[in-house]
């Protein structure tokens, strides 16, 4: 299964890192990501495939959002098909 995050925030030294380390603790493999920082502001959409992780998407999600909070960003993580048919025209 095809994940996507986003990640959201004021930029700040190590976000990326923190993140790439949680998905590869857990064996997510990223297989996209675009980031921007703009006035300060910290943008992230990552795509990753959980197919042969070793966490489940709802156990992913809690640790996520509890990283989000320690870093302060707020990390959200949804199943490929919910995000797209969210955000379609």
């Amino acid at each position: 299964m095809r994940i996507v995050l986003t990640i959201v925030g004021k930029d700040k030294v190590g976000i990326t890192a923190k993140i790439s380390n949680l998905l590869a603790e857990n064996g997510v493999n990223i297989l996209n990501i675009n980031q921007n920082i703009m006035e300060g502001f910290f943008n992230m959409v990552l795509v990753a495939d959980l197919s042969q992780a070793a966490i489940s998407l709802a156990e992913l999600k809690v640790k996520a959002a509890a990283l989000g909070a320690e870093i302060g960003v707020e990390i959200r993580v949804q199943n490929e098909e919910i995000f797209t048919a969210m955000h379609r025209i």
